[in-house]
């Protein structure tokens, strides 16, 4: 809250928290935002400050502390006995310093108006929350030039499932790894939550780890109708050429796959269970399905 000489001006930071659809089961979904209000007189203003986007997850009884926090942390108050929590501290850090590059934005503009030189130390300049954006945009336009979002959608997905799909799939293609590491690239490396109006620094990896067993679950549906758009878009000839196999290992126990068996690992990893990846191809080398077998079925 920050108030002005003879209180003509107040600002109160909140949450607010808006219904954007419901699905088909009922279901709401809801975005959320950082918004202050300005008293000036009797007149009130409201003013999104930050869109928060739909995976925000804090609890409610918090949302005060943090707005709290972030007023501090950006207006440079200095604070002696700070009893928030880690997770109100680290949240209210990364929005502060979103709001704070927002308003250096905006006051950019303004200087643009005017010519006005200064010198500048380099060795003070700080790289801050660097972030790669080139290959998650060209991932993100192939993926919608393929209607997969679409595809999505048919089989059951909602907003926040087909993003975090989404960005699971060029994590995947960018930074091929674990869904432990691709949790922890969307987190700390990616700029894809820019594209997508998510912010994935705040999204929890079981979230991630629940639309993987969605695409799973859904994978042949997916597949057919992804190949089908393939086909349409490059004039492909239906035709099987070829049926591949390959496999990768896990690093831990997997005593709940069946399918997870020791056998001879590509990579070298026979101390480890495997599962064998069986791919069909069409004459273009486009995949038309997959299948998961046992690790240490044999390729003949």
């Amino acid at each position: 809250m920050i108030g002005v000489e003879n209180h003509v001006i107040w600002v109160v930071m909140f949450i607010r928290r808006t219904k954007i659809s419901s699905s088909s089961s009922g279901e709401a979904h809801y975005t959320f935002r950082l918004v202050a209000s300005k008293r000036i007189g009797r007149k009130v203003q409201q003013k999104t400050l930050l869109n928060l986007g739909a995976n925000f997850s804090l609890s409610r009884e918090l949302w005060p502390q943090l707005c709290s926090r972030i007023d501090e942390i950006t207006t440079g108050q200095l604070t002696f006995d700070n009893n928030q929590s880690e997770e109100v501290e680290q949240e209210a850090q990364h929005l502060a310093a979103r709001l704070i590059a927002k308003r250096s934005e905006s006051e950019e503009v303004l200087k643009k108006k005017t010519t006005d030189y200064q010198e500048v130390d380099v060795a003070s300049l700080e790289l801050v929350r660097p972030r790669s954006i080139g290959v998650e945009h060209v991932g993100l336009e192939a993926i919608k030039l393929l209607n997969l979002p679409e595809i999505f959608e048919e089989v059951g997905f909602n907003k926040a499932q087909r993003d975090v799909a989404v960005a699971s799939i060029i994590a995947r293609m960018a930074e091929p790894g674990s869904e432990s590491a691709t949790w922890q690239w969307l987190n700390e490396q990616s700029g894809i939550g820019e594209l997508l109006g998510v912010d994935f620094e705040s999204m929890s990896a079981m979230r991630l780890y629940r639309v993987s067993d969605l695409l799973v679950r859904h994978r042949q549906k997916i597949e057919n109708a992804l190949f089908s758009n393939i086909s349409d878009l490059f004039s492909l000839t239906t035709t099987v050429t070829l049926y591949d196999l390959t496999n990768t290992f896990f690093e831990g126990t997997v005593t709940d796959n069946d399918k997870a068996q020791r056998g001879h690992s590509k990579e070298k990893r026979s101390d480890c269970p495997l599962v064998t990846l069986g791919l069909v191809l069409d004459g273009s080398g486009f995949v038309r399905g997959s299948k998961m077998f046992e690790g240490n079925i044999s390729e003949a």
